[in-house]
């Protein structure tokens, strides 16, 4: 830091969270030093992001998370349930007929394609491309109203979704109108991120091949970070969050220029 000041708590963990985004280990006196703060702090502020999910305590530091800490997506769907579907209402709005949409594998995603089902007398000559199998699923009965398309590739069952490889061949061939993407943090210095690697992938070429980007998380993913980086904030054309979004991270997404709609 360039100024002895004290650093607002949740501003440090914050930093300490986009510090982790780009190495993979953070120490505990580097941290102390840069913060001008006590050692005792920073391995409280380490102890309650672990507890967060975003990092892994480690002997003088902390390391990013992995893979491992991947919810299945029957568990991850109780979470915050009422507010995907406001998110999911709001992102369903987007849509309107004859446009092509890609729909991330998710439980945020899962509560759009749940809205645009629900727009029975209103939506018609939708094409949905997703790599989520329960989401094609979810849309069957939309057909012919929907054109449905899944990317192929490799069944992950944890999430029902299609990855790697031969996920990637379907996305050099076509360009889409709007892409809805799911993701795992937001946050205004490390970007959109995602804690598995393989979605990671695919996440990135739905967004290269996508006109629009719009990016649905509830509010207990923003100012959160995990280990794949999918897209700088600067980069997504518009988030989609929940009023339990923390406010000062929607402050400091505005003064980046992200527009976002908490629902």
């Amino acid at each position: 830091m360039t100024e002895n000041r004290a650093i607002p708590r949740e501003e440090r963990r914050r930093a300490i969270s986009a510090a982790l985004a780009e190495r993979d280990f953070v120490g505990v006196p580097e941290l102390s030093a840069e913060f001008a703060t006590s050692e005792v702090t920073i391995r409280s502020d380490l102890a309650d992001l672990e507890r967060q999910g975003v990092l892994r305590r480690v002997h003088g530091g902390a390391v990013k998370v992995g893979p491992r800490l991947e919810r299945r997506f029957e568990e991850a769907q109780e979470a915050n349930a009422a507010e995907k579907r406001q998110i999911g209402r709001a992102a369903a709005a987007l849509v309107s007929s004859g446009d092509a949409i890609f729909l991330d594998v998710g439980t945020t995603t899962t509560a759009v394609a749940r809205e645009l089902l629900a727009r029975s007398g209103e939506l018609h000559d939708v094409v949905v491309f997703t790599n989520a199998v329960n989401i094609a699923l979810l849309l069957e009965p939309a057909i012919p109203r929907f054109t449905v398309v899944l990317t192929g590739g490799t069944l992950r069952p944890l999430q029902h979704s299609l990855v790697d490889p031969l996920a990637g061949v379907l996305f050099e061939r076509i360009r889409i109108g709007t892409a809805f993407i799911g993701c795992n943090g937001v946050e205004p210095d490390a970007g959109v991120t995602n804690v598995n690697l393989p979605e990671a992938e695919v996440k990135r070429r739905m967004l290269q091949a996508s006109a629009r980007r719009v990016v649905v998380a509830d509010g207990s993913k923003l100012g959160l970070v995990a280990v794949a980086r999918l897209c700088g904030v600067e980069e997504v054309d518009l988030f989609i969050t929940g009023a339990s979004a923390d406010e000062a991270v929607l402050a400091e997404l505005a003064e980046r220029g992200a527009d976002v709609d908490v629902a």
